[in-house]
């Protein structure tokens, strides 16, 4: 089996158009281009079913403010005031510790 390595979208492009230029011929576009069958599979697939644009990777992307609805918005305005708040009590909570250690000095 072939250790999983990182690859380009324009490697993706080459390796799709080579499996698809030999007969669908998983294994051998496997071995040649050093990924996993299952990986020339899913490329191949992906690609015959949406098109280039599938074989883009996609994790960790997030939507730009004017793709996202007014929920979606709202939402992530929320989550941010949410993890700020969490600071601040982090931050109060260090003071007061430390004011408490203070004291036991003195």
């Amino acid at each position: 089996m072939t250790k999983g390595r990182t690859t380009t979208n324009d490697e993706r492009i080459e390796v799709v158009n080579y499996c698809i230029e030999h007969q669908y011929n998983y294994a051998e576009t496997a071995q040649k281009f050093q990924v996993s069958y299952q990986q020339v599979y899913s490329w191949t697939n992906k690609y015959l079913k949406d098109g280039v644009e599938a074989l883009q990777d996609k994790r960790g992307k997030r939507k730009s403010e004017d793709e996202m609805s007014e929920v979606e918005k709202l939402r992530a305005q929320n989550k941010l005031l949410e993890t700020d708040n969490r600071r601040k009590q982090m931050e109060i909570d260090l003071l007061k510790k430390l004011d408490e250690i203070e004291r036991w000095r003195f």
